[in-house]
């Protein structure tokens, strides 16, 4: 996690930004999400069958390997294209490298799950924030600065390289994580879900069976809708950000790489603290309280005139997220069978797909027809709504 700082620090932090700067207008920055996101849509749950198959850690290691050498053809860009072709060129590259991503991103919290006993997940996710604020606070820094200082698009080449250095050592890392022979369980175990519901057999071969639709008839099925509402009114403003960042406040690459830096570090704070809150509360709560927080990120910046007040909207983002990131993992997973997790997760993929792709080009097509501050002001109102949903329905 701490590499993966790096990676999203740098790469990852400014590549929306880079997009506006090479003239991309709000659908082709969507698309950026959009297109990966329709990739994961298709893909979740034959990888699901894909993952339950194979050793979980050997599985999760190869397939980020093959997704992050994707980072290193962003370096090469500016050699290969012109303005106009770069952007649909990282369209493009989003498109492929979401291949091996949708099988990464199934099978993560499930290699989370087998690595980390229960008692200990709410303080090891903590511990991951923590590393990965430190990581990426440091690196947004140091990439504001060079941007500010070299030349278009020298500086972004090198800002790319660097993050791509950050992907490459965190696959390296993530070799060493194996499951704990304690917490595999059995695939053809059948057991009670938490909340009560029995899980059915789906050794059949019909359709249903083979997607699992038997989810859906479990109370599974709440915490799939309030998180659909949660990441399409997460997604519907992401790419507003980079233009009202940069067609309406006018900041300079340094003045975002101190605003994620401030986002970072106040995660930072917050995490070190959830351990306590969630033991107090509980991570569907906590998640709730997260979302509602969040919806204060496109509200403040709606209102925001200066870069002071950019830097002001990054620290309640950066509180916010502490807590949805740090519990939104583990409230899922409490809510889901052990011997079944790559099924549940396959479905949530979908779900979190689903959201992208929808929020990713409707969030630029709301911006356009009623504006910047208006559109987020309403994205603004969706998160509030979505976090009250998680609190009562999920």
């Amino acid at each position: 996690m701490g590499w993966y700082g790096v990676l999203a620090g740098s790469s990852i932090n400014f590549l929306k930004i880079y997009a506006a700067r090479l003239g991309g207008n709000g659908f082709q920055i969507g698309m950026l999400d959009a297109s990966a996101a329709l990739v994961g849509l298709t893909l979740a749950i034959p990888a699901g069958h894909w993952i339950v198959k194979r050793p979980i850690g050997k599985a999760i290691f190869w397939t980020s390997v093959v997704y992050r050498l994707g980072f290193l053809l962003w370096v090469l860009l500016p050699w290969l294209f012109n303005y106009s072709g770069q952007v649909w060129a990282l369209i493009a590259l989003a498109f492929l490298m979401a291949i091996p991503l949708t099988p990464l991103n199934v099978g993560f919290n499930a290699l989370f799950a087998t690595s980390v006993p229960e008692e200990y997940r709410a303080h090891v996710a903590g511990v991951r924030n923590i590393l990965l604020s430190v990581t990426f606070i440091l690196t947004s820094l140091l990439c504001g600065y060079l941007l500010d200082h070299w030349a278009f698009p020298i500086g972004y080449q090198f800002v790319f390289a660097i993050g791509f250095f950050g992907a490459a050592m965190s696959s390296v890392h993530l070799y060493f994580i194996k499951p704990l022979p304690s917490l595999e369980v059995n695939q053809n175990v059948t057991e009670s879900i938490p909340d009560g519901d029995v899980i059915k057999s789906h050794t059949g071969q019909t359709f249903s069976s083979v997607i699992r639709a038997d989810i859906w008839s479990t109370r599974f099925r709440n915490v799939l809708l309030v998180l659909m509402c949660f990441h399409l009114s997460q997604y519907l403003a992401l790419p507003v950000f980079p233009l009202f960042q940069v067609d309406k406040l006018h900041l300079t690459d340094d003045q975002i790489g101190i605003g994620s830096a401030l986002f970072y570090f106040i995660m930072l704070i917050g995490s070190t603290q959830l351990r306590v809150v969630v033991h107090k509360i509980g991570n569907q709560t906590v998640t709730a309280v997260g979302v509602i927080g969040m919806s204060l990120y496109p509200f403040l910046m709606a209102l925001s005139k200066t870069p002071l007040h950019f830097y002001i909207l990054s620290a309640v983002g950066g509180l916010s997220w502490a807590l949805v990131g740090g519990a939104y993992a583990n409230y899922m997973l409490e809510r889901m069978p052990a011997h079944d997790r790559p099924a549940y997760l396959a479905w949530y993929t979908v779900v979190l797909n689903a959201s992208i792709l929808a929020g990713s080009l409707l969030g630029p097509l709301i911006a356009s027809q009623i504006g910047l501050v208006d559109g987020l002001l309403v994205f603004a109102a969706a998160r509030f709504l979505a976090g009250i949903a998680i609190w009562k329905w999920g």
